[in-house]
């Protein structure tokens, strides 16, 4: 009995170990199988990430595949459009006067002047009174004098009216022009006219009003040379008297380096017409002033 017990008791304690051994060998079995499952993931995520820059390059393929026709659908219309044409620029007066010939002022361009200017500022009346006759007028240079020529042909009689002229701040005739530069080219024309007449520079540019005032004022004055702004200046100020003017020369023919006449520079042609009204044309209406275009 005893060697009975003793040999269920081996059965059991080997029964016991072997279930132990068993159970031991499946679990490292389960231990190595989730090891080799991470093993072969990585494995598995390389050949993925080695594959996908192969499918975006495709896509960047098929992309582009498809953008290049839209561009040539673009660059397609717009060659189709018609191209702009260039303005043409527009006509100045240098250009127009450069290809034409010079024609002489007369006494109906300062007519027209006049009437252009102060269609839309004067009613019908007003302008009826600025009309002035033919008899107002000196006859015009044809682009043939000097200044000395012209004068003494429109007055010939100088050498008396220079001795009768007696009066202080006023002069017996005056011409006007466009700039300071002209005044003096005019003043040295004058000397084969002039001769013992006392001529006087009436513009603005490095002249103080002052100094002109007293140059009026210190002795008597036969012609006066300057531009139409300075002149009505000194008008205003009661500084030249026109009591004894009896020939206004207008300097309407002679053109600056851009061959604009003194008519043709806005602010100067502004001045000579305020100049005019300044007391100019009541004076030619009393037959006292007789107007000239040299």
């Amino acid at each position: 009995m005893k060697n009975f017990f003793q040999l269920l008791l081996y059965s059991f304690l080997f029964f016991i170990f072997f279930t132990d051994a068993v159970e031991a060998e499946e679990e490292t079995e389960q231990e190595k199988e989730p090891a080799e499952k991470a093993k072969t993931k990585p494995e598995k995520r390389k050949m993925v990430t080695e594959k996908s820059p192969k499918a975006k390059k495709t896509k960047n393929n098929d992309q582009k595949e498809c953008t290049t026709p839209q561009k040539k659908e673009i660059e397609d219309p717009q060659s189709t459009k018609p191209q702009k044409k260039r303005k043409r620029k527009k006509k100045t007066i240098t250009d127009v006067l450069a290809t034409s010939e010079p024609k002489p002022g007369c006494a109906a361009d300062l007519q027209d002047l006049i009437t252009l200017y102060y269609s839309d500022k004067r009613s019908v009346i007003e302008l009826e009174e600025l009309k002035l006759q033919n008899s107002c007028f000196l006859s015009s240079n044809d682009l043939t004098h000097t200044l000395s020529s012209y004068l003494k042909q429109v007055c010939p009689k100088w050498a008396k009216i220079q001795k009768q002229h007696s009066e202080k701040s006023s002069v017996v005739i005056l011409i006007v022009c466009s700039s300071a530069l002209r005044t003096i080219e005019l003043i040295k024309q004058l000397t084969a006219f002039k001769g013992e007449a006392r001529a006087v520079k009436l513009f603005a540019k490095h002249i103080k009003m002052e100094e002109q005032v007293k140059l009026l004022q210190k002795g008597i004055t036969h012609i006066g040379v300057g531009t139409p702004a300075r002149i009505s200046a000194l008008i205003d100020n009661e500084c030249l008297s026109l009591q004894a003017l009896r020939y206004l020369v207008v300097d309407w023919n002679w053109r600056d380096q851009k061959l604009r006449r003194m008519a043709d520079i806005p602010e100067v042609k502004l001045d000579f017409l305020k100049l005019l009204e300044n007391g100019v044309l009541a004076a030619c209406k009393e037959d006292k002033v007789k107007i000239g275009l040299f």
